[in-house]
């Protein structure tokens, strides 16, 4: 074998060389079960670590998704009073829809008092900054409320929108 002479044992792995050094052959041991079981344990370990961090990352999401700090996630119910109005909140690709229980006239003000939305007066009326608890403002994150009616963007605020029946009202994050 050239300058050195392997010993087998166990069928497959070298358990010792037998190798020239300094003019003398030594002899020296492999302890290849060692390092084999050392090797299985190390990839065990980084496979089990794979998998808790794709656990972990499945689990908590996006962090910077705007629905972690959404109040509800499913379709809700707020408030109390003789009309139902239906108004879909849209972040994304995921919405969620909400029937507000109001006898407000107006939709802000049902905005308002179920707690759905809030904000702050401005020279155009009422600015949305929070919808389900989602902050939507443009001086903060570059996203504002958008306000839709029937499919179409509103061409009047909702604290000027007279609650109409069978209307459809959307407020999408943009």
């Amino acid at each position: 074998m050239g300058d050195a002479t392997v010993f087998w044992g166990c069928g497959i792995t070298p358990l010792a060389v037998l190798r020239p050094y300094g003019g003398r052959f030594s002899f020296i041991l492999l302890n290849t079960e060692r390092m084999y079981l050392k090797m299985k344990k190390t990839i065990s370990a980084l496979s089990l670590l794979l998998v808790l961090l794709l656990a972990f990352t499945a689990c908590g999401g996006d962090p910077n998704d705007p629905w972690n700090d959404a109040t509800h996630t499913k379709d809700t119910t707020l408030g109390s009073g003789s009309k139902a109005v239906t108004v879909e909140v849209v972040v994304g690709e995921h919405s969620v829809t909400f029937t507000l229980m109001t006898d407000a006239e107006i939709l802000g003000d049902a905005l308002l008092e179920t707690g759905l939305c809030e904000g702050e007066e401005g020279p155009y009326g009422l600015y949305i900054k929070t919808t389900n608890g989602i902050l939507a403002d443009y001086d903060v994150n570059g996203h504002y409320w958008a306000f839709y009616i029937d499919g179409a963007y509103a061409l009047t605020g909702v604290d000027s929108t007279t609650i109409t029946d069978g209307a459809s009202y959307k407020l999408a994050y943009e």
